[in-house]
């Protein structure tokens, strides 16, 4: 899936992404995966769904979804560089991904987040329906 609006493409092609340029994002400007190695970042995206947001060649967001395609998706490493928001690029990427063919019929959508809650609720996001039934480890601070 390949879709240009407005100069900006947007695809689920994996050989198109910058990983160079992910990495920076995530490891430099993230909250959540401050100082990521290379190699994490690398791994985490051949094996998940991922989508990218570009400016001509330039990387300038990036997603991506841990998925089975069959029961779950977890949605993870939502950015759009600083000098790209409020475009509406979010918007758009997000109504793109929730119509790919590899994310339809799930039992579950996940995410996580600090401060994007009004974006992900016009999605159909909500808090967790049943948190006492949910469990997680937290490594905390696994990349310093």
């Amino acid at each position: 899936m390949e879709i240009t609006e407005n100069g900006f493409i947007f695809s689920d092609d994996s050989n198109l992404i910058d990983v160079t340029a992910v990495h920076r994002y995530l490891s430099e400007e993230s909250y959540w995966a401050k100082n990521i190695p290379l190699q994490t970042v690398q791994r985490s995206i051949s094996n998940s769904l991922c989508f990218g947001v570009y400016k001509d060649t330039q990387q300038i967001g990036f997603a991506r979804w841990v998925t089975d395609s069959a029961t779950f998706a977890y949605l993870c490493d939502v950015y759009i560089e600083t000098e790209y928001r409020g475009l509406g690029l979010s918007k758009k990427l997000m109504s793109l991904m929730m119509f790919h063919p590899n994310l339809q019929g799930l039992r579950i959508y996940y995410l996580g987040t600090l401060d994007a809650h009004g974006l992900y609720a016009q999605f159909g996001f909500k808090p967790l329906a049943a948190p006492e039934r949910r469990m997680e480890i937290v490594v905390k601070d696994i990349y310093k």
